[in-house]
């Protein structure tokens, strides 16, 4: 049996416990998401604890998986949008954009 109380509810909605958001991307560096620079984004992803979805086309990937990332085939200038949902949605879109923008730069 549970309790729901209307004011957890409540609070929960304020904090954006009900909400994901979503940003679009270019990929600008050479290679696009493929091999390397896809397992850079890939741990990027994992050091956050929300769930991360990327999307091109039709196509929605788990971005915490490799397989995933690599079988949308992203290449340079293509537009992907990058979805995030949990506790730390926004430190996610932000970190992986970053890494993104950066051309991989740890490369």
């Amino acid at each position: 049996m549970f309790l729901v109380i209307e004011e957890d509810l409540d609070k929960d909605f304020e904090m954006g416990a009900f909400f994901m958001i979503s940003r679009d991307i270019v990929i600008s560096n050479t290679s696009g998401l493929h091999a390397r620079p896809a397992t850079f984004f890939i741990q990027k992803a994992n050091s956050y604890r929300s769930s991360i979805w990327i999307e091109k086309d039709d196509r929605k990937v788990n971005a915490k998986s490799l397989l995933g990332v690599l079988s949308l085939g992203i290449a340079k200038g293509m537009t992907v949008t990058l979805i995030a949902d949990g506790q730390d949605e926004n430190a996610a879109l932000s970190g992986l954009v970053e890494l993104i923008d950066s051309g991989f730069s740890e490369i």
